[in-house]
């Protein structure tokens, strides 16, 4: 089997990653391939990848968009670690640089939310359609679309005259993340559908945002249009089916919750829960003071370039150097390492009764027992938040950036990874931390419920309603502290379990190509 995937990121080129579905990309083609499959992955280029070593320039076209006729390159780029069976291509137009050389995605205003990303992905499904018309790309037994930023292809595949050609072939689509749906309006602005595509595509029902009329929801459409749709574990296939609740700490389908029951009914919808790297070699732990010292070495490397982080970092520092200077390094080390995001931090954010926050009382557990190191840039507001709560704990570090290597050694050091997400189609820190035989508390939703079992390969959390789910998310880490200091052979078993299970690309493999690649 031949098939193309299209994405936004790709982790097996340079700087081709911002969240997990780079991961996804890089390693699922790699697994298929492993199986005997031919995978070619095209993302935009971003004015980067084009650039890079080896780049070959292969085709060039005009596509009218957006009432122009506007020239397209189609580059094959090497990978950073090339795989026999696995092709890379990417699409060049100046307007995938928008939001910078290299960068994948911009920041729009709340007012004009995915307005530029918009105008980006539009072209890139566009350009692809257009190449594969054009017989640039070759033959394919399927093309698999990845997130919104690839859910317009199935529109012009669907609604396109100039595009029929495409509906030969089997065509699946993939969830990462149901909360970002990319909607834009469909007629009347610079970013809207008819604008894009130059009123050829028809305002079908099926494109339609349910919420709002007036507006073109790309995920929707690919949900309605695709031949599988797949979302990246089974026990969040079922929570999309049901219509989230914010106000009770629920988050289901989105408001697409009626799109993907229709798909289940249909028998469309596929949960194969996403796979990790098993193969890289593992390093052996490094101690508490080796451990901080890379991280304030690395902190004043990467803030010496942004003054605005200097106060956060100069914080941080302080924080590890009264840790050091405490001479005691048998405390227990609390992680966390991801995108600062509304998702990761709601429950987090909770008031509890007596006004304090859910991390405050977390802390407060923690007490001198421990510290909390926590690493990841993001949302501004979010990002105060816990700048904020750094200051009034000292056993709390928050080094806001996006730094792999501290990531990685707190991953492969830590005694607690700490995940209390208010929902997670997968997740894939949970499944690294414990590759490390770190175990991890977590809220018992979505792939975390699937990965992570309560006192067998981490601490879980479950309730109904945000402040009964802060006090559980306090009553689980007082379990796992109480368990972590006074029960060595419990904690050395699960440190152990955690370590030996696997969830391997190669083991999902065949669930892809039964139960996805099948229509």
């Amino acid at each position: 089997m031949k098939l193309l995937m299209l994405a936004s990121e790709n982790d097996a080129l340079p700087q081709g990653k911002v969240g997990g579905i780079g991961d996804v990309i890089r390693d699922l083609p790699r697994a298929l391939a492993a199986a005997g499959q031919a995978v070619t992955v095209i993302t935009p280029g971003y004015q980067w990848f084009s650039t890079q070593p080896g780049a070959e320039l292969i085709g060039q076209f005009e596509v009218s968009f957006s009432g122009f006729n506007n020239e397209i390159a189609l580059f094959r780029v090497p990978g950073k670690d090339p795989v026999l069976g696995v092709e890379h291509l990417v699409v060049e137009h100046p307007i995938f640089g928008s939001a910078g050389i290299g960068k994948i995605y911009c920041n729009d205003p709340p007012d004009k939310p995915f307005a530029s990303d918009g105008i980006k992905f539009a072209l890139f499904a566009i350009a692809v359609a257009e190449a594969f018309k054009l017989g640039l790309l070759g033959e394919f037994d399927g093309i698999h679309l990845h997130d919104w930023h690839a859910a317009s292809f199935a529109t012009l595949r669907a609604l396109h005259p100039n595009y029929s050609c495409l509906q030969s072939l089997p065509c699946v689509y993939t969830i990462h993340n149901l909360a970002l749906q990319g909607i834009r309006p469909l007629r009347g602005d610079n970013s809207s559908l008819q604008v894009w595509y130059d009123g050829a595509v028809g305002e079908d029902e099926r494109i339609i945002d349910p919420r709002y009329r007036d507006c073109y929801n790309p995920m929707r459409a690919a949900i309605n249009l695709c031949d599988r749709v797949h979302v990246v574990s089974p026990s969040y296939a079922e929570e999309v089916m049901r219509a989230s609740q914010p106000e009770e700490g629920f988050f289901g389908g989105e408001g697409l919750e009626n799109d993907l029951l229709a798909a289940q009914q249909q028998q469309r919808l596929v949960g194969i829960l996403n796979g990790v790297d098993y193969a890289s070699q593992m390093r052996a732990p490094i101690s508490r003071d080796e451990l901080f010292h890379m991280m304030m070495s690395q902190m004043r490397e990467y803030a010496a370039a942004d003054i605005m982080l200097q106060s956060v970092h100069g914080l941080a520092a302080d924080r590890l150097k009264e840790l050091l200077a405490c001479g005691d390094h048998q405390k227990l080390l609390l992680t966390s390492v991801g995108r600062i995001s509304d998702q990761k931090m709601l429950i987090l954010r909770q008031r509890m009764e007596d006004g304090r926050f859910a991390i405050d009382a977390m802390l407060e557990t923690l007490g001198d027992r421990g510290c909390f190191v926590m690493v990841g840039n993001g949302d501004v507001m979010l990002e105060q938040f816990l700048y904020a709560a750094s200051k009034r704990h000292p056993n709390f570090v928050f080094l806001q950036g996006f730094y792999a290597d501290i990531g990685q050694r707190l991953y492969e050091n830590g005694d607690l990874f700490i995940m209390p997400s208010s929902f997670e189609p997968c997740g894939i820190s949970q499944m690294i931390s414990m590759r490390h035989g770190q175990p991890c508390l977590v809220h018992a939703v979505g792939g975390l419920r699937d990965t992570v079992q309560d006192g067998v390969s981490g601490f879980c959390f479950a309730a109904n309603g945000l402040l009964p789910q802060a006090h559980a998310m306090v009553e689980a880490l007082r379990r796992a502290l109480d368990t972590l200091q006074n029960d060595a052979m419990k904690t050395q078993q699960m440190r152990d379990t955690a370590a030996a299970l696997r969830f391997s690309w190669q083991a999902v493999v065949p669930a892809y190509l039964n139960d996805l690649y099948c229509a």
